[in-house]
């Protein structure tokens, strides 16, 4: 993964200490939703993570800034090869006529092929900056998966290869996935939530 530099808040750096710890904070305040929703007793409405989508709001935040950063970004880059990402757009009358499962099942393909796309990226990554936005993007992905798990939402372990995979095309830009990252988590990975009922409020 190349050369990384540890960042630690001290008197040198104060601002890269503060804002590394900001940017943690969303991760650990919905770790700490999933933990509460598994140990408390049975209730007849329970807590449900993520109820009004800030935590995927920040994600998809960051997810843009990574797209920046990779846009301007000049040396050290990575490469990308031709990679499968599921599709974005959203249909809305063909997502209604899908019943629970068969939304599930396309959400999670579409982060398995992400994560797989975004690790293949994360290996050669060699920029000290953009390094750390790609991670902060993978880790954001993993955070959604367990959000997903806590919501009582069916697992489904897509197939081992995208070959074939209905529903998905193929980038070969690292700023072109990036968006379709942002995409996916503003249109299917936010409508699956609020068709959970995991959200009680609107959401701008």
């Amino acid at each position: 993964m190349g050369n990384r530099r540890t960042y630690w808040p001290n008197r040198e750096d104060p601002e890269r200490g503060y804002a590394d710890t900001a940017m943690e904070f969303p991760r650990l305040f919905a770790l700490l939703l999933i933990v509460l929703e598994w140990t408390r007793p049975v209730l007849p409405s329970p807590l449900r993570p993520i109820c009004d989508l800030r935590v995927l709001n920040h994600f998809i935040q960051e997810a843009r800034d990574a797209e920046v950063a990779m846009k301007s970004c000049k040396d050290g880059c990575g490469q990308l090869e031709s990679v499968s990402v599921p599709q974005t757009t959203v249909n809305f009358d063909d997502w209604e006529k899908k019943n629970a499962l068969e939304q599930t099942q396309e959400v999670q393909t579409g982060l398995w092929l992400l994560q797989q796309a975004l690790s293949l990226l994360q290996t050669s990554v060699t920029n000290t900056a953009l390094n750390g936005h790609i991670d902060n993007t993978v880790r954001n992905l993993l955070s959604i998966n367990a959000v997903l798990r806590s919501l009582n939402i069916q697992e489904y372990t897509p197939p081992a290869t995208a070959v074939g995979l209905e529903g998905t095309w193929r980038v070969s830009s690292a700023a072109e996935l990036l968006q379709v990252y942002v995409n996916f988590l503003r249109g299917k990975v936010r409508l699956l939530l609020l068709d959970a009922q995991a959200c009680q409020q609107d959401v701008s």
